[in-house]
């Protein structure tokens, strides 16, 4: 990964969106493979910064993301490594092309989600993502990813240059606090334990995971050891790891700006199914739409900035005392 910003954990907030932008532009440089589409929302996406300065290599397909996906999985098969861009609520809302065209060609084709979740703000439930973890998670052949920060945003774009198969890339409008170090290296299908613990294991993904590590310092006050671990790649996620957390701390609260029917939550129910017995308490959106605010205040609105997942986590631990 090439020039990396020289900061450390909880340094200037940076949206992964932005990262994204970044990458594409670092990576085109020595990637000629690389290709972008486009659907009418490059200012949001951050990927007119790659339009800026590869424009031979960008599309802008206009709103008509089935065509985009359908043109992505056509540039793959020729050789092309193709992210096609939009906001998570509209690209994932054309699942029977991202499962035709993409996913049952196995193509290289990377469907990336911008405006993820409730941290969107103000635009309100017509333009979050909420449910689109769900939908990628079915589908056979596709991996999710969902960074936290700009170091993971960053290492994630580079890892899918080589992958192989299709993959849905999750990024957020709202900036992110640093919660890995520098020289962070990214690995596709491992979480990373951020914060040590004892009583119970938070896991978090995305925009959540920074005030997952914020309400372990709180948590740490009342007494209560939180383990912390970062899920970056929800699919396929971490069982060794998630299993070693589940044996030792006995509990586990998943975190995320996401539906709990399929998000995080229940991709790590389904992996501990088999492993150690474990009590789970999934935390997100619980079966309701989203509202309109600003990101801090539906954040806490939701109980998912770092006083409401302490609560949540106070709870759970008293209950299952």
């Amino acid at each position: 990964m090439s020039a990396p910003v020289k900061n450390e954990p909880g340094s200037t907030a940076v949206a992964s969106r932005d990262a994204f932008g970044d990458a594409l532009v670092r990576l085109g440089e020595t990637h000629p493979e690389l290709v972008v589409l486009e659907a009418d929302l490059s200012e949001s996406t951050r990927s007119k910064k790659f339009a800026k300065k590869f424009p031979e290599r960008f599309f802008q397909i206009g709103i008509a993301e089935a065509n985009m996906l359908g043109i992505a999985a056509g540039l793959s098969l020729a050789g092309k490594v193709p992210f096609c861009c939009s906001f998570a609520c509209f690209v994932t809302a054309r699942f029977d092309q991202v499962r035709m065209s993409v996913c049952y060609s196995a193509s290289n084709v990377r469907v990336v989600g911008s405006h993820a979740g409730v941290g969107i703000g103000e635009d309100g439930y017509s333009q979050m993502g909420l449910e689109d973890i769900a939908l990628m998670r079915s589908l056979p052949t596709m991996t999710v990813i969902q960074p936290a920060d700009d170091l993971e945003t960053a290492g994630a774009v580079e890892a899918l240059l080589t992958h192989k198969g299709p993959a849905f890339l999750r990024t957020t409008r709202q900036k992110l606090d640093r919660v890995n170090k520098e020289g962070y290296k990214f690995e596709l299908g491992k979480g990373v334990t951020l914060v040590d613990g004892k009583d119970l294991t938070i896991v978090a993904t995305g925009g959540t995971v920074g005030g997952a590590v914020k309400a372990a310092a709180l948590l740490a006050k009342d007494g209560i050891s939180a383990r912390v671990i970062n899920i970056h790649t929800i699919k396929p996620i971490d069982v060794p790891l998630l299993a070693k957390a589940a044996r030792e701390t006995k509990r586990i609260l998943t975190v995320e700006d996401h539906q709990i029917t399929g998000g995080l939550g229940g991709a790590v129910c389904e992996a501990l199914a088999d492993q150690e017995p474990v009590r789970i308490r999934r935390h997100g959106i619980l079966d309701v739409f989203g509202e309109s605010g600003t990101p801090e205040g539906l954040y806490k609105h939701f109980k998912l900035d770092a006083d409401g997942i302490a609560e949540v986590a106070r709870d759970f631990v008293s209950a299952t005392r």
